[in-house]
């Protein structure tokens, strides 16, 4: 039976001394003492300097943009990360806000993770992203196991890979019943 993503990164973290000479934690404390915080730099940094293949690297540079997201929530910075996304987009944090509440409805397992530029939504894995992309839109992205894109649910495409499909928003009134039910329709999938 094929595994998850998620079982397979805990296979590859269980096998990373063995593949690579050292743990996790070994190559985390590494990363953070090369300064380097972008994931192309980290997974180039990794495999030119220490050898390391591109899945491990990829790996650990994932492990180590993550950390920083759970101290940045750990010590009450995420709505400074949120803060940030909207800084020269305070237009759309009405839009935000309006689909956080809808969202936060559907459970208590419901998760925002807010990254850099986006919040994950996740509740067993990832079912949605909400990204102010421009000053004038937001979008939000929809994993589906199966649909067709039809009217304003279109294919994510190249925008990004980690969703199925975007509706793009521009106004607080756009946060209607059709949106909140594909978005629960995922939350439900997930």
């Amino acid at each position: 039976m094929a595994k998850s993503p998620e079982e397979q990164a805990a296979s590859m973290v269980v096998n990373l001394p063995e593949k690579t000479g050292k743990s996790l934690d070994s190559w985390l404390d590494l990363v953070k003492k090369s300064g380097h915080e972008k994931h192309g730099q980290i997974v180039k940094w990794l495999k030119s300097e220490h050898g390391v293949t591109h899945g491990y690297a990829n790996l650990i540079a994932h492990h180590h943009l993550d950390a920083g997201h759970v101290e940045a929530q750990g010590s009450g910075r995420t709505e400074t990360l949120i803060d940030a996304q909207y800084e020269k987009k305070a237009d759309l944090r009405p839009i935000y806000e309006a689909l956080r509440k809808k969202i936060a409805a559907f459970g208590d397992d419901v998760e925002f993770s807010p990254k850099k530029t986006y919040v994950s939504l996740r509740r067993s894995k990832q079912f949605a992203l909400i990204q102010p992309s421009t000053k004038t839109r937001l979008d939000v992205g929809i994993k589906f196991a199966e649909r067709a894109p039809k009217g304003r649910l279109e294919a994510s495409g190249s925008w990004n890979a980690m969703v199925s499909h975007r509706v793009k928003l521009a106004d607080v009134s756009e946060v209607d019943d059709e949106l909140v039910g594909w978005l629960r329709e995922a939350y439900e999938q997930a």
